[in-house]
């Protein structure tokens, strides 16, 4: 089988590893270079930690489990730790972890001095903070888990194209056509579109448009220069998230502070300089710490904030993945899609078919990615499909 995977981002070099082990003869189009979009922006947190409905929470506890049979160079099994540091929050926090706990999800209330052993660098919180540990969560750096995908694609026979500007698909009962911005063209059995956060100009997925500012679908990022703080593992409060990203430098994330993110601007320094001023609320030995960069990521927001994962079309030529968890569910999607495409279905991702869009996407205050000219000129209309109910408004929606 011939397949051509749209996207060389984690998704699409995911997608690719798992067809070249079930033999398709694949081809990755990528516009730039991979990991150029959303990827080389990600806070890479592996969890199911507060995602809903239970669907999605199921799909995305799955990953989690085949993100460590994966294992290997760049994954960080060193789990997650969160506390309280207002009554609000103490009161989210405590209704997830039941609710978790109800769900089989490993999750642990631990004492002050047990956050310690787990953290020495851990600053001081006042008597009272309530830390939770979950376990079995990590973090990744994306760079390394990316190469590791295409670097077995490629083993597995793939061909991954740079530069390869996709601009049209065309599909029909005999197969599948790619067409690219020089007027090259692409022939496939069947055309995998990991397009990512420009999913919306190739196929009929709607997606809330990530060139708009604003918290739901862009979010500050800075890196610090090494310093000598000692963490092993994500860190989250209501004020700053935080996570190892080597070399002694430590990724921050505070999502209040996104609102603002704009991605057509430039992160002003006034950004880095308040991630920085709360860094001491989380960790000692962060004195005289300085900000290597800041930057704002793009985050792959399908319109019900779910993920899409599925055919378009009836002839089952045109598949489309568009995930806000790209990070945790890249392992577990290499498998699945692989198989979808060779005509096994997933009950796992059953409830997450793009044709739940049929009838136009849901309402929503935020704008939606329009698909621009030229259209795929022969998709067969999407089949109905269940609607998933669209999650409550997550209190950290963060890049995954």
């Amino acid at each position: 089988m011939r397949v051509v995977v749209i996207g060389a981002g984690i998704v699409g070099a995911a997608v690719a590893a798992g067809l070249t082990r079930c033999g398709a003869q694949v081809t990755v189009l990528e516009e730039r270079f991979p990991g150029a979009g959303t990827t080389g922006t990600s806070f890479a947190w592996v969890n199911a930690n507060d995602k809903d409905p239970e669907p999605y929470f199921t799909l995305n506890h799955a990953a989690v489990h085949a993100h460590h049979a994966l294992g290997g160079d760049g994954f960080f099994p060193t789990g997650h730790l969160e506390w309280a540091t207002g009554e609000t929050h103490r009161t989210e926090l405590a209704a997830r972890v039941e609710k978790l706990r109800s769900r089989e999800y490993a999750v642990e209330l631990i004492s002050a001095a047990r956050a310690a052993e787990l953290e020495p660098g851990l600053a001081v919180r006042p008597d009272g903070t309530e830390y939770v540990l979950f376990p079995e969560e990590a973090h990744v750096f994306p760079a390394q888990l990316l190469g590791r995908f295409l670097s077995e694609a490629r083993e597995g026979g793939a061909e991954i194209e740079s530069g390869a500007a996709v601009r049209e698909i065309r599909s029909g009962s005999g197969g599948a056509t790619v067409v690219l911005a020089d007027g090259g063209t692409r022939a496939a059995d069947v055309v995998v579109s990991c397009a990512g956060r420009w999913t919306g100009l190739l196929v009929d997925v709607p997606l809330l448009d990530p060139r708009v500012s604003g918290a739901a679908t862009n979010g500050f990022l800075a890196t610090t220069a090494p310093m000598p703080a000692r963490l092993s593992r994500v860190l989250t409060t209501d004020r700053l998230n935080v996570r190892p990203d080597g070399g002694g430098r430590l990724l921050l994330q505070a999502r209040d502070l996104d609102d603002a993110a704009d991605p057509d601007v430039p992160p002003g320094q006034e950004v880095g300089a308040e991630l920085l001023a709360r860094l001491p609320e989380v960790l000692t030995g962060t004195e005289g710490a300085r900000v290597e960069q800041t930057r704002v990521g793009q985050r792959v927001i399908p319109a019900d904030g779910l993920t899409v994962a599925g055919f378009l079309d009836a002839s089952e030529r045109v598949y489309a993945v568009a995930t806000h968890s790209g990070i945790t569910l890249a392992p577990l999607l290499a498998d699945l899609v692989a198989r979808e495409v060779h005509g096994r279905e997933s009950a796992l991702l059953g409830p997450f078919r793009p044709g739940r869009f049929a009838a136009g996407p849901p309402d929503s205050d935020s704008p939606v990615l329009a698909p621009a000219a030229p259209r795929p000129r022969s998709l067969i209309p999407m089949q109905t499909a269940p609607v998933v109910a669209a999650p409550e408004p997550a209190r950290r929606i963060g890049p995954l």
